[in-house]
């Protein structure tokens, strides 16, 4: 038994909408045990989606569709299905009565083109809507076909989907099973490295794990079906501990962690706090640090030293050294993270420099060349040099350096005595 969701409409193909959708239902999928092998997005277009019905009803048993039940002469959704399994549509007089309802309570007249959401295919049944205007259906054509339809709006589709759709499927023996899924996170490691390193791990059959990567980042699926969330956990649990094992300091958290959080609770744990001095990432540090709810209690500040001037009148860098060694070196990024932790009267001081571009490369000192300094809470000071190439765009420049400068701190304060 298998699903397939099918997302209707122009707007997905042209970029115009985030198919969101898809995302929830596919995850919903997975927590009570469906599997789903395919997704597709079709347009506005009777003759195509009926494609789309073609090859999903010879692979499938549950069809999900999101969006074309609208009033519109382009949502033909309803009609085409029904005209795909030769059945024909029927004006369902308790649907007028919801929809003339809902219009009077906004203080409006229902408009003629709204009675065209109350045409279902016969032998459906009605799948309620109670905020919108456009119903769903849940409909058995054949025996070993269901198909759900939902309106694209996503806060409807939700509600429809929890309040209606998944009492059905449980009620037909469908959702015995879950499954689980953790996501295990890396930095510092590229996706090919970590995978050889793990790839004893990467054909179990359950629970499975998978690598993807994206943005710097790289993660380990590890994913359990079974009857319970507690019974996928204990099969996941030991398979974590050795892939944790095995990446060492590459790991840094799990879920919904990311660096800054990981960071602030090693700060907090330890008592110590934080300062940031930033050039090329203009506040971005600081910014994943402060959208830690409490993060006042670890990071004190910062200084946005994008002009030179700053750098020396708020930071005390040398200006000599800025002239012989330049804006964008492992002096002054060195400098800045002293002059910062200095400033603010904190125990680590944290600095990024570097170039961002897509302008002011050099041969010498190119687009994505970024130093980040360390001043750490006995005096130590550091720097580090990373070239994150001159083809990733200033954004991921940016960010690769803010979280890269994270995980700098965070290494240090899980090796320091």
């Amino acid at each position: 038994m298998s699903a397939e969701i099918i997302c209707v409409g122009t707007e997905l193909l042209l970029g115009d909408i985030l198919n969101s959708n898809a995302q929830f239902l596919a995850q919903q999928l997975a927590q009570l045990g469906i599997p789903h092998y395919y997704q597709t997005v079709v347009g506005d277009n009777p003759e195509r989606l009926k494609q789309v019905i073609e090859i999903a009803t010879s692979r499938s048993q549950i069809l999900i569709f999101t969006g074309g039940l609208g009033p519109t002469p382009d949502d033909l959704t309803c009609e085409t299905i029904a005209d795909f399994f030769g059945v024909p549509l029927v004006e369902r007089p308790e649907i007028i009565e919801d929809i003339a309802q809902k219009f009077a309570e906004r203080g409006r007249l229902m408009t003629p083109s709204n009675r065209k959401q109350a045409l279902i295919p016969q032998g459906a049944d009605i799948l309620p809507n109670p905020t919108g205007t456009a119903p769903g259906i849940i409909w058995q054509p054949r025996s070993n076909i269901t198909i759900f339809t939902f309106p694209g709006v996503p806060s409807e589709m939700h509600y429809m989907w929890r309040e209606t759709a998944v009492p059905f499927l449980k009620n037909k023996g469908w959702g015995k099973e879950i499954i689980y899924s953790r996501s295990l996170k890396f930095w510092g490691i590229g996706e090919s490295a970590l995978a050889e390193k793990v790839a004893p791990y990467l054909n179990l059959p359950n629970p499975t794990v998978a690598p993807y990567a994206g943005k710097g980042e790289v993660r380990l699926r590890i994913s359990a079906k079974a009857t319970s969330e507690l019974a996928a956990e204990a099969l996941i649990l030991p398979i974590e501990k050795q892939l944790k094992e095995i990446a060492g300091l590459d790991y840094y958290g799990a879920d919904d962690q990311t660096l800054a959080s990981v960071v602030g609770e090693l700060l907090r744990a330890k008592k110590e706090s934080l300062s940031v001095a930033e050039s090329c990432t203009g506040g971005g540090l600081g910014q994943m640090l402060t959208e830690i709810s409490g993060s006042s209690d670890y990071f004190w500040g910062g200084v946005i030293s994008y002009e030179n001037s700053v750098k020396v009148g708020l930071l005390q860098v040398n200006p000599e050294d800025l002239d012989k060694f330049g804006a964008v070196s492992a002096t002054v990024a060195e400098q800045m993270a002293v002059g910062v932790k200095t400033r603010l009267l904190t125990t680590w001081g944290l600095s990024i420099t570097g170039i961002a571009g897509p302008t002011g490369g050099t041969d010498t000192k190119p687009v994505g060349l970024v130093y980040i300094g360390l001043a750490g809470p006995k005096d130590e000071v550091a720097s580090f040099e990373y070239r994150f190439g001159t083809m990733r765009g200033r954004t991921l420049i940016r960010l690769l350096s803010a979280n890269t400068a994270l995980d700098l701190l965070r290494r240090q304060l899980l090796t320091r005595l």
